[in-house]
Order: C-alpha cells, then sequence, then structure tokens
C-alpha cells in the first residue's frame, strides 16, 4: 500500500516535469466549476486545464464527477459557478454547437448518434455542405473512409446506425471527432472496443495529433492506458479534484488509490478450473445480422460447470449476435445450443431463462434496464410474478422490498434509495443491478457481454470477484469482451472470434498477450 504521506507530494503537478506545458497560455482553463443536481454535487470547485501539444487524462470512477465536468465544457450543462477560458480568453459555451464553433470535439461514453441515419449522414450532421443547399454526402463518405483506413476504424459507411454494434456506433463517434479536426478533443473510452494493435496505432494518431497542437482530454478506466499515453494525470474523487499529477511521477499504485481512497487489489487471484459437466454446448450455431448478413458461421464451443471461457476479439465479428442467440432474442438460422442437455435454440427468453441461463447483455441503458424504473423495479423484472413476491395476482410490497435491499447492500449497489430512478446511477452501480438481478435466480450458465465497458477499476474489480465467485460455486461462465487484458485475467480458457468463426484458442497461462491480439486481428499462426 501506499504511504499515505508519500501522497502528500501528489497533490500538485511537478513544475520541474512539467514547465514546457506551462510557458504558453493553455488551450483550456476551467476554474472553479461547480454543478449541483438535486441532491447530488457533482462537480465541486473543480480546477482543470489543458495545454496544446498534451494529453491530460482524466480518472476516477464513475459517479467522480468526470463526464460532467466535460459535458460543462461541452455545453450540455451550464456552471452553476466557475469559469472557462478558451486561448486565454473567458467564454460561455452554452450548448455544443457553440462548443463546435470553440473547436472543442467530444467522444461520448453514450453515444449521441441518430440512430435512423447512416454513419455518412451523422458525421455530415451539422456541417456546412460545400454544394451549398444540397447535401454532399460522397465527399464525406470518401473522406471518412480514408480517415477509418488510417486510423484502423472498419466501419460501413452507408450502415444505418441501429444496426450497428457497439462498438461500431463509438468508432463512429471516434470518425465524427476526428473529421472535425477538433483543436481540443475530449475521448470518453476510445479503446474500448480496439485489438492491441489498434490500440497502438490510434495511440500513435493521439500524438501525432498533440504534436500538432492539440489539446487532448482522455478518460479512461485503464489505468496502464493513463500512464502510457498520458503527459498529465487529473485524479477526482466524489465531484472534487484530488491531484493532478505529471506521467513520470505517478504510478499504478498511487493513482487507484487517490482514486478510491484507499488501497485495492488490482487483480483477482484464482485457483485453475477444477471443470465438471457440460452445461453449455453449441454446434454448428449460424446467426444473421441486422442487415441480413451472416454474422455467425457455424460456432461450436462447451462451457462447463466451474469454468471461465472468455471469447475474445473487436466488435462487429459476431459476438454481439451470438449472445444474443444464446439468449434468446435472436432468431438462429441453425445449428444448436444445449443447457443441461436440453436444446433451447430458438427458444424464446423465458424458456432459456427457465433452463438455467443468466444473461448480462453488452449494452445496459438499451437492453440491460428499463432506465426510468426505479432500482427495485429493474431489480424485480423478472422475478416480481413469483412466489414469494406475488400472491394470487398481487404484489407483496415489503417481501420485494426486503428482497432488493438485500441485493443492493449484497452487490454493493451505491444509490440514494431503492425508489431511485436507475438512469441517475453510474455505470458501475447500473451494472452491479444487473448482475445482482440475474444472479439471484442461481443460474446453471451465466453470459456476460463486456463485463466491465466503461466502468471504473473498482466497480470492474468488484465485478471480476464476482464472476470467479459464480465460477468457483459451478456455475459455466461464458464472457465476452472486446478488452484483452480482462479476458486474459478471468478466462480459464479463450477462444477468439473473426469474422463469425472461432478461429483459435488460447491457454491464457501460456499464451502471450500479442499472440492472442494477433488473431483478434485475423492472423492465423501456420
Amino acid at each position: 500500500m501506499t504511504d499515505p504521506g508519500a501522497l502528500s507530494h501528489l497533490e500538485e503537478t511537478d513544475p520541474r516535469t512539467l514547465s514546457h506545458l506551462e510557458e504558453a497560455v493553455p488551450l483550456l482553463q476551467m476554474s472553479a466549476i461547480t454543478k449541483r443536481f438535486p441532491g447530488v454535487l457533482a462537480n465541486d470547485g473543480v480546477d482543470f486545464d489543458v495545454a496544446a501539444g498534451e494529453v491530460h487524462a482524466l480518472f476516477g470512477e464513475n459517479g467522480a464527477g468526470k463526464s460532467t465536468l466535460m459535458r460543462v465544457l461541452y455545453g450540455l450543462y451550464r456552471p452553476d459557478e466557475g469559469k472557462i477560458a478558451i486561448n486565454g480568453k473567458a467564454t460561455e459555451i452554452s450548448s455544443p454547437a457553440a462548443a463546435i464553433r470553440q473547436g472543442i470535439g467530444m467522444i461520448h461514453q453514450h453515444f449521441m448518434l441518430v440512430n435512423t441515419l447512416t454513419v455518412v449522414e451523422n458525421i455530415a450532421l451539422g456541417l456546412k455542405s460545400s454544394r451549398g443547399p444540397l447535401t454532399d454526402l460522397r465527399r464525406v463518405a470518401k473522406r471518412v473512409r480514408e480517415l477509418a483506413d488510417s486510423h484502423g476504424l472498419k466501419v460501413s459507411t452507408d450502415a444505418l446506425v441501429w444496426q450497428l454494434s457497439v462498438g461500431e456506433r463509438q468508432r463512429v463517434e471516434i470518425l465524427k471527432a476526428l473529421y472535425r479536426d477538433a483543436n481540443i478533443l475530449v475521448l470518453d473510452e476510445p479503446t474500448a472496443v480496439l485489438t492491441p494493435n489498434e490500440v497502438d496505432d490510434l495511440f500513435r494518431v493521439l500524438r501525432q495529433l498533440a504534436a500538432a497542437g492539440r489539446g487532448l482530454v482522455f478518460i479512461s478506466h485503464k489505468v496502464n492506458e493513463v500512464l502510457e499515453l498520458s503527459d498529465r494525470i487529473t485524479v477526482l474523487r466524489a465531484g472534487r479534484r484530488v491531484g493532478t499529477l505529471s506521467r513520470e511521477a505517478a504510478s499504478r499504485e498511487s493513482l487507484v488509490e487517490m482514486m478510491v481512497g484507499h488501497d485495492i487489489s488490482a487483480e483477482i487471484r484464482q485457483a485453475p478450473a477444477a471443470g465438471g459437466d457440460k452445461r453449455l454446448v453449441l454446434a454448428g450455431l449460424t446467426v444473421r445480422g441486422d442487415r441480413g448478413q451472416e454474422a455467425v458461421r457455424g460456432v461450436d464451443l462447451t462451457v462447463e460447470s466451474g469454468e471461465i471461457v472468455g471469447i475474445a476479439g473487436v466488435s462487429g465479428n459476431g459476438q454481439r449476435e451470438l449472445a444474443e442467440a444464446i439468449a434468446g432474442i435472436r432468431a438462429p438460422e441453425g445449428g444448436s445450443a444445449l443447457i443441461d442437455g436440453k436444446e433451447v435454440l430458438g427458444a424464446p427468453p423465458d424458456r432459456v431463462r427457465a433452463a438455467g441461463l443468466a444473461y448480462v447483455p453488452e449494452e445496459r441503458m438499451r437492453d440491460g434496464i428499463v432506465p426510468d424504473f426505479s432500482v427495485a423495479e429493474n431489480l424485480m423484472l423478472v422475478e416480481s410474478g413469483r412466489p414469494p413476491f406475488s400472491h394470487l395476482g398481487f404484489l407483496r410490497a415489503r417481501t420485494i422490498r426486503r428482497h432488493c435491499q438485500k441485493l443492493v447492500e449484497e452487490f454493493a449497489v451505491k444509490t440514494p434509495s431503492l425508489d431511485t430512478p436507475a438512469r441517475n446511477l453510474s455505470g458501475g452501480n447500473i451494472q452491479k443491478l444487473i448482475m445482482a438481478r440475474e444472479l439471484s435466480g442461481r443460474p446453471r450458465v451465466l453470459l456476460v457481454a463486456q463485463p466491465t465497458r466503461g466502468i471504473d477499476v473498482g466497480a470492474a474489480t468488484y465485478i471480476h470477484k464476482r464472476l470467479v465467485e459464480q465460477r468457483d460455486a459451478g456455475t459455466a461462465v461464458l464472457i465476452i469482451s472486446e478488452d484483452l487484458d480482462e479476458v486474459m485475467s478471468l478466462s480459464d480458457r479463450i477462444l477468439v472470434m473473426f469474422e463469425g468463426r472461432v478461429i483459435g484458442t488460447a491457454d491464457p497461462r501460456t499464451s502471450t498477450r500479442e499472440a492472442v491480439g494477433l488473431l483478434m486481428a485475423g492472423v492465423v499462426p501456420s
């Protein structure tokens, strides 16, 4: 554990290390920003600045105030107190359009895209056309393809956004910001859907953007990424700025301790899987995507009780369609799916759940919760019609509240009350809520897509611990993740998907990160 006394010198940036950034007026200066919501002080007098030519990371738990601070910068929120200056000149940013005019671009954690428009139409939205009142989508598409090719951000320019996976939508947001050539660029978890090689390529691009004089704000819950890319790191906790460190002065231990206020174990240590009965067996599973293409092509896999099987791959290679077919929310084209020897492929979700499957979807806000329902209502979405929670068609309110309170405490869901709308929770607490609901039914098979996407290291560590506990209790656990470090640390076996097929397997105890990364990119050893 880091000596608390040793942290005192980290409260301010080391002037010797960063003197070159202080010589010029910052591109961005946010001073004493305060933002209040009913019952919540989201930002409490936060100072934050970005210099030309630097990458400044914003690090902290979900709910620490990072997104709120950046939404103030982007004009989505008006600050209750504080000032913003661009290039030394005080300014008021009243809307995203005003932010864009000031040269600010932002990639949001929850995407700001129009689902019924194409990729190119979304990128062109709000921009002036070179043809006056007529659209010039051909020119936009050409430039988008150039950006996509040069940055390794594969996406179909003429696809409708609703047809895209979560990862593909995030790539559209990245391309949208790059297309506008923002001078101040805010990136919220931009690497979640990239292979290690693509992350390296993206980091090279971001460094080039900084070297050209842009200022970048990089928000990430991955400590290693923050340490690798950033020139400075500002840590927020409970809405307040804890401190700003230079990259040279920071360490994994000091950053995590500043973030949560105490030392935590960053890794889950687990014994080898004992193995057991075949709980989930897929044979020749074939599934079509939203655009009619064959997204899953003859996948075979087996998950035994008491093991975690991880599926690695870049977003858009059939993982979402695979998960939805197993869970019964997407019709399969062919194949077989057995849970404890019982065929469930093509069955409706309630029958698949009754057979023993629990499902945590990748897009928690759309598929995992009803955002306007309360915490208690979301916890009871599955069980409310069954004893002991209902009797003769009537809900038993006291029993339901006792059960929900127990789940909130057991899964450490931070919420003001059981009646709080779920949309008001942080991403990590929403994920804990979904896990609590799904695990309360004691499943035989647990399917979890993107277990910790977009959540902080504290919540991620807790969820990883829960997954290992389920494995050790005899559950067959299948995780689908684009975070290679997560797959490598949790899995007993790894399967790699590329273009709808399982193209390789790996043992995380003996395989290298680079070897699995090459498989994710479609490179199969001869």
